[in-house]
């Protein structure tokens, strides 16, 4: 059984970012999480951590469908 709750450096190996990264998004935000117990430790809730998920898919096709490439643009390299 997978867990309901994530710590930050769970999330960030998901998403392959940095933990500051997932850090920045959960104090702005942009990603929901808790904070629980005396030491204030941030979790993210699996299910959370999947709608993000999807709406950045949408966002994302979104912003592709309005920003069409160009013939001479060439993708980033990765």
């Amino acid at each position: 059984m997978e867990a309901r709750f994530l710590l930050l450096s769970d999330v960030a190996a998901e998403l392959n970012v940095s933990d500051s990264q997932v850090y920045h998004m959960v104090r702005s935000g942009e990603l929901p999480a808790i904070k629980i117990g005396g030491r204030g430790q941030w979790r993210v809730e699996r299910a959370k951590l999947e709608e993000y998920i999807q709406s950045k898919y949408a966002e994302t096709a979104a912003w592709v469908r309005d920003n069409p490439m160009g013939e001479r643009e060439t993708p980033p390299a990765e």
